[in-house]
């Protein structure tokens, strides 16, 4: 098995060339040129934060199908041609870890319910999904249209987050207003910790020295 990861830390914004539509599913042809740097037919580019592959390319765009489950489960059944969208390539063994582990699968889709400017940052609040909402936590990670940003706060059906001036500028995210859609991915780590203390319902889940020394996390 492949496991294809993403550091959720955008190379560069591409551009809708064309869109093929199907009842359930569509073609996606992306003009891009960073990304396109030693790309193979079969490779896994993250756009708006989900994981694609690569059908054909040529020197100055690629295309990718989008399946059924990501058009009923993303945004990217909104995308028209000309939109600019985040691209980001799979980490390769020995890259550096810029951002946190992204898996390019979205959880769900958020919508932003405020944008405020404090000084230099812009500060956003996103409505999620409970399914998001229980693995989210104040100063973790969490990925916005594949973008990989901390968590400030953490409320009942909502999250904040900031945005430097770097990340505004070279994202689509900084462009967006309230009202508009997101896709979220959660932080891979919480699941896997909610998996291991489910494991068994019969024995304790309190978390101590021994139970991280027993699930390899020391």
């Amino acid at each position: 098995m492949v496991i294809v990861i993403f550091t959720g830390i955008i190379e560069e914004l591409g551009t809708i060339k064309n869109l093929n539509k199907g009842s359930n599913s569509f073609l996606l042809e992306v003009k891009a040129t960073l990304v396109l740097d030693g790309v193979k037919l079969g490779d896994s580019i993250a756009v708006n934060g989900v994981c694609l592959t690569v059908t054909h390319y040529n020197k100055d765009c690629f295309t990718a199908d989008v399946m059924p489950e990501t058009v009923a489960r993303t945004t990217l059944h909104q995308l028209k041609k000309g939109m600019p969208v985040n691209l980001e390539r799979a980490v390769r063994l020995g890259d550096r870890m810029g951002g946190h582990l992204v898996q390019g699968h979205v959880d769900g889709v958020g919508s932003i319910l405020q944008k405020e400017k404090l000084d230099i940052a812009i500060i956003y609040r996103i409505k999620a999904p409970a399914g998001i909402i229980k693995y989210t936590v104040p100063k973790g990670s969490i990925a916005i249209d594949g973008i990989s940003l901390t968590v400030i706060d953490v409320f009942p059906e909502s999250f904040s987050v900031s945005l430097i001036p770097h990340t505004a500028h070279l994202t689509t995210l900084g462009t967006k207003n309230p009202g508009d859609l997101v896709n979220l991915e959660s932080d891979i780590i919480g699941r896997y910790v909610e998996k291991l203390l489910n494991i068994d319902d019969n024995k304790s889940n309190e978390i101590n020295m021994g139970y991280l020394a027993q699930h390899g996390f020391i």
